[in-house]
C-alpha cells in the first residue's frame, strides 16, 4: 500500500504541474489518434500478466500480449485488446499458436510451441507502429493467415516517422520506470534511411512483493533504396530482460498472508528480499529484407531472419532434504488434523513473515553442516571427493535457441478484378534444453544423481545416474546436470491465394501445404533409459494442408456482409508428442496431426458517425494431444500423463460499436459471448520417470466432455470517449466478465477418482465438477494531452510536440479478480479430501496506472 500511495502521489504531482504552463496555448495535435494509441500501447507494454506455471512465459511473452499488435480500426478488437486483458481474455478462446506474426516479411512464431515471443521486442513500441492486421480468416496479402488472425509489422527504417522522440513513463505494474529514445532520419538524397531506438525499463520491486524488473531494449534499422524497383533493408533488435517472478498460491496462504498477492517465491537473506524464481531472456533477432517491384502491378518481398540466445528460469532443487517451499501443503494448518497444533501453525505463519517465505538461512545452514565423501567420481575407482555437499541449490533451466527462416511473398494484380498472392518459406529451429547449477548456497559441490531412482534401485545402481557416461559427476556453479538434449525442428510451407472483386461481390480462395519434421538428440545417457536417451532419435514427419475461402457482399459503401470458412491440419508440437522428452525419446502412440474446421460470418458498417461489427463463429478441434508431468505421491516420483483424443468446440458472437454522439463525444461498446468446451472423452496413458513401463489403469478414459476451456467466455465493455478541440482526450470504460472457469485436473475426472462414491451425489459432484469463478468488473480510464511547443517558443526550427498521457486500470481497486490458476495435479485418492491439494490462483492487480511524458521533434 505504501508503494501504491507514493507512486500515485508522484503521478499526481507529475500531471498537476507539467501541463499548467501550456494551458493558454493553442496548438495542433500530432494526429487525431496518435496520443490515444500511444497511451494504450504504453499500458499494454507493461500489462499485469503472470505465468500459470514454471514453463509458461519463460520466453518473456508475459511482458507483452498479442492484442498490442492486432488492434486496428475494428471496434471489437480495439475493445478486446485494450479492455479485456485484465482477465487473460483470449479472443474466441483460441490458444496463442492460432495467431501469426510477421516482422518485415519474416515469420516470428517459435516452432516449438507456435507462440509469438513478444518479449524479444518488448519496449520498442516506437518502431513497431506500422502494421497490417487481420482478425479471423480474412484474405491477407502477406501470408495464408491463421484462424485466429495474423499481423504484419513493418519495422523498416524508411517506414518510421522522420523525427526524434524521447519519453519517460512511471508505473506501478511489472516495472516502475521506463525511458525510451528513438531517432529516424527518413531517406536522404543517396537513398539511405536510418532508425535507432532504445529503452530501459526497471523496478526494484514491482506490484507484487519479491518481484523486480530489469530490462533493456535496442533497435537499429538501415534501408538502402537502389532505385524505384529495389530496396534492401536490415534491422536488428533485442530486449535483454531479467525479472523476479510471482508464483501462484492457494487461497489458504493468501488468507494467512492477508493478501491475494502472496508470492511464495521469495524470502529474506541478509535483510533483503531474494527471489528464487528469476526469469532471464535475451534472444536478439536480425532480419534482411529485399523489396522488388517487378512491374507496376507485381511485387516480391523476400526476408531472411536469424535469432539466437537464451531464456531461462531459476528454481530451488534439493537432494534428500525437506521441501524448502514455504507453501508446501504439509506445512499448512489445513494439513494438521489436531486443532491445537493447526492453530499454533496458523499463528506462527500469520505473525512471522519469515515462516511464510523461503528461509534462505536454513538452506545455507543445511549445506554448511553436510560434509560427505563421494566415491568413484566420474566412474573412476578411488577418485573420491570430500567436502560440503549441497542438499539445497538454485538450479537454472535454460533453453538456448537458434532459429533461421527464409520467406518470400509474391503479390500481383492480374487485372482489375483479380489479385493473386503466393508465398513459400523454410524455417529451421534448434533448441538446446539443459539445467545448470546457478548457486550452491554455501556448499562446495552438488552431485548429478537421480534421488528418486536411488530409492527404488539403490545408490550403487547405474539407474541412479543422470548420465551413465559420467557417473557420480561432481558439480560446481555453472555446470550442466540432470538433462541435456536438443530438439530440432524443420518446416517448409507453400501457399497461394486468389481474390476476385466485383462492384458488389468479392470472394477469395486460398490453399497451403506444409511439411514439418522434428527429432530429439540426447547428450546424456540416462541410467533408467540408456538406450533411448543418448544420441539421435527417430525423425517424426508430418505433411499438412489447409484451405480457406470467403465471400463478402456489399450493400452500399461501408456496409457489407461476409462469410469465411477454413479447414486445416496441424502437426503436433514436440512437447505434446514425447512422453518425457527430458529423459527419453518415447512418443505417444498413433501420433498424428490435429484437424480444425472453422466458419465465421458477420455484418460490418463503416460510416462517418458509426462503426459497427457483428461476427459469429464456430470452430471444432479434433485429435489434439497434450502431455502433463507432475509429482505422484503414490508412485513417489514424477509421472507423465499423455492425453490424446482431445476435441473442443468454440462458438460465439463478437459485437463492437463506436458511435459519434456529439462534437468530440463518442460511445464505444463491445461484447464477446462464447461457449468454449471440450466435446470428447480424452484418453490417457500414464508413465513414470522411474521405469519404462506403462502404469496400470482400469479405465484410461478422462471424462472431460462438456468441461469448459479456461478463459473468460463472456466479456463486455462500454465507454465514453471525448476529444477536445484543445487537443486533449479522455475515455472511461466499464468492463464486465462472466462465465470464467478454472483449468481442470484430468486425474480427478477418472473412474478411479470417484470409486466408491454414489454417482451424482454431493460428494461425487464435489470431485467431478469444474470450478466456476465469480463474475467480475473493472473500471478503466485513459487521458492524454498534446502541445505544439512552436507556438510558445518561436525559435524552434522543427515542429516540436510535448505529450502527456495517463492510463489507470481497475480504478475501483477490485483485488478479488482471479485471472488464472490451476487445479494441482495431485489428488487424495484415499480420503477424497479436495482441501488437501486446493487449486492455486493468480489475481489481477488492484488499482494500477501508467503515466507518460514525451517530446518529439
Amino acid at each position: 500500500m505504501l508503494k501504491l500511495k507514493s507512486t500515485l502521489l508522484a503521478t499526481l504531482l507529475f500531471f498537476a504541474f507539467a501541463p499548467a504552463a501550456f494551458s493558454q496555448v493553442k496548438e495542433k495535435p500530432v494526429t487525431d489518434t496518435t496520443i490515444t494509441e500511444e497511451v494504450k500501447e504504453s499500458a499494454l507494454d507493461n500489462i499485469p500478466v503472470v505465468s500459470l506455471d514454471d514453463n509458461d512465459g519463460q520466453d518473456g511473452s508475459a511482458q507483452n500480449i498479442s492484442g498490442q499488435l492486432n488492434a486496428g480500426r475494428n471496434p471489437f478488437s480495439d475493445a478486446a485488446n485494450f479492455h479485456f486483458s485484465a482477465v487473460r481474455f483470449r479472443i474466441r478462446g483460441y490458444d496463442a499458436d492460432l495467431n501469426s506474426t510477421y516482422i518485415n516479411g519474416a515469420p516470428m512464431e517459435s516452432l516449438d510451441n507456435g507462440f509469438t515471443p513478444y518479449g524479444q521486442w518488448g519496449g520498442l513500441n516506437d518502431v513497431l507502429r506500422s502494421k497490417e492486421s487481420g482478425l479471423g480468416m480474412q484474405s491477407l496479402k502477406f501470408s495464408f493467415g491463421n484462424i485466429g488472425g495474423a499481423t504484419s509489422i513493418d519495422a523498416r527504417a524508411s517506414k518510421q516517422f522522420k523525427q526524434t522522440k524521447i519519453s519517460y513513463s512511471l508505473s506501478n505494474r511489472n516495472y516502475v520506470h521506463r525511458f525510451m529514445i528513438t531517432h529516424s532520419t527518413g531517406f536522404n538524397k543517396k537513398g539511405w534511411a536510418f532508425s535507432f531506438s532504445g529503452s530501459r525499463r526497471w523496478a526494484e520491486e514491482g506490484f507484487t512483493d519479491g518481484t523486480y524488473y530489469d530490462g533493456w531494449s535496442f533497435y537499429t534499422g538501415i534501408d538502402k533504396k537502389f532505385n524505384s524497383n529495389h530496396m534492401l533493408s536490415f534491422v536488428v533488435f533485442g530486449a535483454p530482460t531479467e525479472n523476479g517472478r510471482q508464483g501462484a498460491s492457494t487461497q489458504e496462504m493468501d488468507n494467512i498472508a492477508g493478501s491475494n498477492f502472496y508470492n511464495p517465491y521469495w524470502g529474506y537473506q541478509n535483510g533483503k528480499k531474494r527471489n528464487a524464481s528469476i526469469a532471464k531472456t535475451f534472444q536478439p533477432v536480425g532480419i534482411l529484407t529485399h523489396d522488388w517491384k517487378i512491374t507496376p502491378k507485381t511485387s516480391l518481398l523476400t526476408a531472411a531472419s536469424y535469432s539466437l540466445g537464451n531464456r531461462s528460469t531459476t528454481g530451488l532443487d534439493w537432494y534428500n532434504a525437506p521441501d524448502p517451499r514455504p507453501d508446501y501443503y504439509r506445512y499448512l494448518p489445513s494439513y494438521e488434523e489436531e486443532p491445537v497444533l493447526a492453530a499454533q501453525i496458523l499463528n506462527a505463519l500469520q505473525n512471522d513473515v519469515n515462516k511464510r517465505q523461503i528461509n534462505w538461512d536454513a538452506l545455507y545452514n543445511a549445506n554448511y553442516a553436510n560434509n560427505q565423501t563421494i566415491h568413484n567420481v566420474n566412474g573412476v575407482s578411488g577418485n573420491d571427493v570430500s567436502g560440503r555437499r549441497s542438499v539445497y541449490i538454485v538450479e537454472e533451466r535454460v533453453v538456448h535457441t537458434n532459429k533461421f527462416n527464409l520467406n518470400t511473398t509474391l503479390n500481383t494484380s492480374i487485372n482489375s478484378h483479380i489479385d493473386f498472392s503466393a508465398g513459400a518459406s523454410y524455417e529451421s529451429q534448434r533448441n538446446n534444453y539443459y539445467k545448470k547449477v546457478n548457486d550452491l548456497l554455501g556448499g562446495a559441490f552438488y552431485v548429478d544423481v537421480n534421488q528418486f531412482a536411488e530409492r527404488d534401485y539403490g545408490v550403487n545402481s547405474n539407474a541412479t545416474q543422470n548420465d551413465v557416461n559420467k557417473p557420480n559427476r561432481i558439480l560446481g556453479t555453472g555446470d550442466k546436470f540432470g538433462y541435456d538434449y536438443n530438439i530440432n525442428i524443420q518446416k517448409a510451407t507453400a501457399w497461394a491465394q486468389a481474390v476476385v472483386k466485383f462492384s458488389k461481390l468479392n470472394f477469395f480462395v486460398g490453399v497451403e501445404h506444409s511439411y514439418t519434421q522434428f527429432w530429439r538428440v540426447g547428450y546424456t545417457r540416462n541410467g533408467l533409459y540408456p538406450d533411448n536417451s543418448y544420441g539421435t532419435s527417430k525423425r517424426q514427419d508430418f505433411y499438412n494442408y489447409s484451405a480457406k475461402a470467403g465471400v463478402s457482399y456489399k450493400l452500399k459503401s461501408g456496409n457489407y456482409f461476409f462469410i469465411n470458412g477454413s479447414y486445416l491440419t496441424k502437426a503436433p508440437f514436440f512437447e505434446n508428442a514425447y512422453l518425457s522428452v527430458r529423459t527419453r525419446d518415447f512418443v505417444q502412440g498413433n501420433l498424428r496431426s490435429e484437424n480444425i474446421e472453422s466458419v465465421e460470418g458477420g455484418y460490418v458498417l463503416n460510416s462517418p458517425r458509426v462503426r459497427f461489427r457483428a461476427t459469429g463463429y464456430y470452430t471444432k478441434f479434433r485429435n489434439q494431444l497434450n502431455v502433463i508431468t507432475a509429482y505422484s505421491d503414490i508412485d513417489r516420483t514424477f509421472v507423465n500423463y499423455a492425453l490424446s483424443n482431445i476435441g473442443k468446440t468454440h462458438a460465439g458472437v463478437e459485437l463492437g460499436v463506436d458511435v459519434k454522439l456529439y462534437k468530440g463525444l463518442s460511445l464505444n461498446a463491445a461484447a464477446a459471448i462464447g461457449r468454449y468446451y471440450y466435446d470428447t472423452r480424452q484418453n490417457v496413458v500414464v508413465t513414470s520417470d522411474n521405469n519404462a513401463l506403462v502404469l496400470p489403469s482400469n479405465d484410461p478414459t478422462i471424462y472431460s466432455k462438456n468441461f469448459r476451456v479456461a478463459t473468460p467466455q463472456e466479456a463486455y465493455t462500454v465507454g465514453l470517449n471525448y476529444r477536445s478541440p484543445k487537443y486533449w482526450f479522455v475515455n472511461v470504460n466499464f468492463n464486465y466478465f462472466d462465465q470464467m472457469w478454472l483449468g481442470f485436473d484430468p486425474l480427478r475426472r477418472t473412474a478411479a477418482a470417484v470409486d466408491g462414491l454414489v454417482p451424482d451425489s454431493k460428494e461425487w459432484r464435489k470431485v467431478i465438477d469444474q470450478t466456476e469463478l465469480p463474475a467480475q468488473s473493472t473500471l478503466d480510464a485513459f487521458a492524454g494531452y498534446s502541445w505544439l511547443m512552436n507556438n510558445r517558443f518561436k525559435s524552434l526550427k522543427k515542429r516540436t510536440f510535448m505529450t502527456f498521457s495517463l492510463g489507470v486500470n481497475n480504478i475501483l481497486n477490485n483485488t478479488n479478480i482471479v485471472t488464472g490458476g490451476f487445479e494441482q495435479l495431485r489428488f487424495d485418492y484415499q480420503h477424497l479430501n479436495l482441501d488437501k491439494f486446493p487449486p492455486k490462483l493468480f489475481y489481477a492487480y488492484g488499482l494500477n496506472f501508467s503515466a507518460n511524458i514525451g517530446l518529439r521533434f
